[in-house]
């Protein structure tokens, strides 16, 4: 049996990230969200643990993105949810800019 090492797979250029919101990226078979928050950039899936919603479609305020389906509230930053009915966390990617491509750890 191989366990195979995680490597950083590039998934966008910061030059086309929408500015202070989420933008939806298609990752082989995964759908992302990354957003350009106030304290970095961020990338979780961009579907809601709780209504199976596009988070990309929500409100962000620069650190929370709300739900579109119900109004779950999610910290991009840690993954948390924040209001209900939002209770699982979203799955959150190690996450870096190089040479202007934001990468992630998969």
């Amino acid at each position: 049996m191989s366990i195979r090492e995680k490597v950083w797979t590039d998934v966008i250029a910061v030059r086309d990230l929408e500015p202070g919101d989420a933008t939806l990226v298609t990752l082989g078979s995964r759908n992302l969200a990354v957003f350009d928050a106030k304290d970095g950039i961020f990338v979780t899936l961009a579907r809601c643990t709780h209504g199976a919603a596009n988070l990309c479609d929500g409100h962000f305020d620069g650190t929370q993105i709300e739900c579109p389906l119900h109004q779950g509230l999610f910290d991009v930053r840690t993954g948390q949810p924040k209001a209900a009915p939002a209770r699982v966390p979203l799955r959150r990617f190690d996450t870096r800019v190089v040479h202007g491509m934001v990468q992630i750890l998969i």
